[in-house]
């Protein structure tokens, strides 16, 4: 199984749901990568993941940035 395969299954997030979520490190604003499935927070250089439509906002589950 690719991992293009499963991000398309993935449920969408809830609009109204990003519109509230920050990074726990930062408090800054997230960007949605549908593609990759992670919500990407630019200032912590993390992007946390998003799995089964739940986003987990743990920063020891994020992945690290390339610069």
């Amino acid at each position: 199984m690719d991992d293009t395969g499963e991000a398309k299954r993935q449920p969408p997030i809830d609009p109204r749901l990003l519109e509230v979520l920050v990074c726990p490190l930062t408090k800054g604003p997230l960007e949605y990568d549908r593609e990759a499935s992670e919500l990407i927070s630019r200032k912590a250089g993390l992007a946390y993941p998003v799995r089964d439509g739940i986003p987990i906002m743990l920063p020891e589950e994020a992945r690290k940035l390339e610069d």
